[in-house]
């Protein structure tokens, strides 16, 4: 990721800023909040905040399905690991709910209160603690920094093995995948990250967790940095022999291209839950 197709060199200014990119993006924090408590108030599916560690966002919000649930879909945040937080995205559970899933929705410190790999950790605990609570199989999915944390739980030696073993797909959604550009950019400075971190935090550089189906699902109109870091993670992979499948879905841009993960018919919660 040197430099463009055109061989032109890449403005780091611009290169990830996807608020920048789309009109009407910093509207958004305000329209997926109303967005979520109007679907709880509608449902009554009230999201139960479970603590899985001391810190004060070490909260993973859990909804249920009517009945036993099919397993365990995961769905974590975006917002470069330093804005947003579960709250704001109950509304796209209501996909893997109708089809009859627990969802969980990891809240994590943010940067600079927390490094990078120290919100892995994070993550993972909140995962371990959701899985305890509903059986069967896990789905994880994130977008944009959720997708690298999606991705990165998805690596050997993140989560505990029994955990491990119950992971049946993952689906990351416009997601990091290698870190390495992000030291260059104007998020720095709040991100910390260094050459050392940057490569072992990034899940293009790590194995895999065998057998497991993944996708590197991305919006046609995003970024064109974006865009690659979906072809990276699903060639890398796949040269690693994962079971790979990478989607630019047309017309979407960063943020619409996870509106459909509300409609349980939907290509991209299909994907998420592997039906």
């Amino acid at each position: 990721m040197s430099g463009h197709a055109d061989g032109g060199a890449i403005d780091w200014e611009t290169a990830y800023d996807n608020r920048a990119a789309v009109p009407g993006a910093g509207d958004l924090p305000e329209v997926w909040t109303a967005a979520a408590q109007r679907f709880v108030a509608e449902t009554g599916i009230a999201p139960e905040a479970v603590a899985y560690g001391p810190g004060a966002r070490n909260r993973v919000h859990l909804l249920r399905p009517a009945g036993e649930a099919a397993g365990l879909a995961v769905f974590i945040h975006g917002g470069y690991w330093m804005r947003n937080g579960p709250e704001m995205f109950h509304h796209l559970a209501a996909g893997a709910l109708a089809r009859g899933w627990a969802v969980a929705m990891p809240g994590y410190t943010l940067c600079p209160d927390a490094s990078i790999a120290g919100i892995g950790r994070e993550v993972a605990a909140a995962v371990e603690r959701a899985a305890e609570r509903v059986p069967g199989p896990i789905r994880l999915s994130g977008h944009s920094a959720g997708g690298h944390l999606a991705a990165r739980l998805a690596c050997a030696g993140m989560l505990p093995e029994g955990t491990a073993e119950r992971v049946a797909g993952v689906l990351s959604i416009s997601g990091l995948h290698d870190l390495r550009p992000l030291m260059r950019t104007p998020m720095n400075p709040v991100l910390q990250l260094d050459l050392a971190m940057a490569r072992a935090e990034s899940p293009a550089l790590r194995e895999p967790l065998p057998g497991v189906p993944v996708t590197a699902w991305v919006g046609a109109a995003e970024l064109p940095a974006l865009r690659a870091q979906a072809r990276l993670i699903a060639g890398i992979w796949a040269l690693q022999g994962a079971d790979v499948c990478h989607v630019e879905d047309a017309g979407h841009d960063h943020f619409s291209v996870i509106e459909a993960l509300a409609d349980p018919e939907s290509p991209i919660t299909r994907a998420w839950l592997g039906v």
